[in-house]
């Protein structure tokens, strides 16, 4: 079926939030993306809804697409739709996260990710998008958590 419409329509992704508790460090997966915009920045998994799956379908196949992990369960937890936060155009993205248990370790990057890893909460590299405002966002969530 061709989309025809009268009026623009804006992109939706969702971006994924893995969080880990490892060493006695706070930790979240990270993407170093293969693609522009921002190539070779790390990131969020994540990326374009499918237009036969729901959010929460495209935020654990854009997972394991990228990082290899799969059985995270993930809930929504907020969504970002500032009108620049992507430069590519218009795009509003809906944000889950959730809890890696201790036996998910080592991700492997595939489809859009030339790297994947696991960072520290607190030494997180520039990231790219608005991905460093839902990194605070999520650190003042889960302050008394982690």
């Amino acid at each position: 079926m061709k989309y025809c419409y009268d009026y623009p329509r804006p992109a939706v992704t969702a971006d994924i939030v893995v969080l880990k508790q490892y060493d006695n460090k706070q930790s979240v997966l990270l993407i170093e993306r293969k693609h522009p915009p921002f190539e070779g920045m790390w990131a969020l998994p994540g990326g374009f809804l499918n237009m036969d799956e729901t959010l929460e379908e495209a935020a654990l196949r854009e997972l394991q697409e990228e990082t290899g992990i799969s059985g995270v369960s993930l809930e929504q937890f907020h969504t970002f739709s500032a009108v620049n936060r992507d430069p590519r155009h218009r795009t509003i993205t809906t944000v889950f996260s959730g809890f890696a248990d201790e036996t998910i370790m080592n991700p492997l990057a595939g489809d859009d990710a030339a790297k994947a890893a696991w960072f520290a909460l607190d030494e997180l590299p520039p990231l790219a998008f608005d991905h460093g405002l839902v990194m605070e966002m999520v650190k003042a969530k889960w302050s008394g958590i982690l």
